[in-house]
């Protein structure tokens, strides 16, 4: 079973906004911006388990700044890669 995007959204969104929103717009991106740069690191290691966890963080933070400036990620992700994401299940007849 895959991972719902709205649902993930919701989650972090319940999680973590008030912290997002006390840190502030900025700070937020710029905490995103270090773990892509962890990322890098990981890739460069070629540690499986520490890419997938820098993947996971960068997403992460990737989403609370969507909450932050209120994007539905859904509802982007279907807008820009409606095409794509046609073939995924619950999708039919999008895009």
């Amino acid at each position: 079973m895959g991972l719902d995007v709205g649902c993930l959204q919701r989650a972090i969104r319940d999680a973590y906004l008030e912290k997002d929103r006390a840190r502030g717009l900025f700070a937020t991106f710029s905490w995103l911006v270090e773990e892509v740069g962890e990322l890098a690191e990981a890739l460069r290691s070629g540690e499986r388990d520490r890419v997938s966890e820098e993947i996971a963080d960068v997403i992460a933070w990737a989403v609370s700044i969507a909450n932050l400036v209120g994007v539905d990620l859904e509802e982007a992700l279907r807008v820009k890669y409606g095409r794509e994401l046609s073939g995924c299940p619950g999708r039919e007849g999008e895009g």
